[in-house]
């Protein structure tokens, strides 16, 4: 007969192993803890009121927090091989003719550096190092102007809303620092999420949101959309099939291999 534990070394089992898997159902942590999934049922609550955790429908993942914004670089070479597939797949959805918001961020540095270069298309854009990444193009490339953000490679500010507001585009693809059912799709930056939230208000097409599998259930500090306000997910492969199934509730979700082969 199995070991009957007691509420908090539950909740610490629960914890250990959410910190190696990111994600788990409610029955698997049923069948690891040896009690009923009405028990699982309230530790996860527990866990969810003390912030380490979100509860999903059927389950749990962990909850990351991101309260500084990171340096693009220690960003860029994280899960390289997933944002070269996610930013492949987002090239495609745009046609001859588009006009496109794209925000800062290394996964849309990847979808710019996959657009053919003599595509028909504009792109409005506050990222920087895409910018000076692509070199000669066929097609309109315009910088938005504002302060510059060192951290991000990037510029916001209020002068690059004045900017936006003076475009309506047909498509955005946006990335952002944490998904969550919970909190929504979020950034540490208060003026990168000012200007997300302006491409997606100006953007009378599809809404396109661009993350690799490491962003699901990190919280930052400031939300730009929820999850179900944009017409698609793209992600990769990494990630979970319970997370995939949560998010093709509210959106439509494509998911491609990170496999370079």
């Amino acid at each position: 007969m199995s070991k009957i534990l007691i509420p908090a070394q539950r909740r610490e089992r629960i914890q250990e192993y959410l910190t190696l898997h990111k994600i788990v159902p409610s029955s698997k942590l049923s069948e690891l803890l040896d009690v009923s999934e009405a028990t699982v049922r309230r530790d996860l609550e527990w866990l969810e009121a003390e912030g380490l955790l979100e509860r999903t429908h059927g389950g749990a993942i962990l909850s990351e927090r991101i309260r500084f914004e990171p340096e693009y670089l220690q960003r860029a070479g994280r899960n390289i091989d997933e944002k070269r597939a996610i930013g492949k797949a987002a090239a495609d959805l745009i046609k001859n003719g588009d006009i496109v918001f794209i925000n800062s961020g290394s996964t849309t540095t990847q979808l710019i550096h996959q657009i053919r270069k003599d595509a028909d298309i504009t792109i409005v854009t506050n990222n920087i190092q895409a910018a000076v990444d692509l070199g000669e193009v066929k097609y309109e490339l315009i910088l938005l102007g504002g302060v510059l953000q060192p951290k991000s490679h990037s510029v916001a500010g209020r002068f690059a809303i004045e900017n936006l507001n003076q475009v309506y585009a047909d498509k955005a693809f946006v990335s952002v620092d944490g998904i969550s059912i919970k909190y929504g799709c979020t950034v540490p930056s208060m003026v990168e999420a000012e200007l997300i939230r302006q491409m997606l208000e100006r953007t009378h097409g599809e809404t396109n949101l661009l993350s690799d599998h490491s962003k699901w259930g990190v919280i930052s500090n400031f939300e730009i959309a929820r999850i179900n306000q944009f017409h698609r997910v793209i992600t990769d492969d990494g990630l979970d099939e319970h997370a995939c199934a949560t998010l093709a509730n509210r959106v439509e979700l494509i998911k491609v291999s990170s496999n370079p082969s």
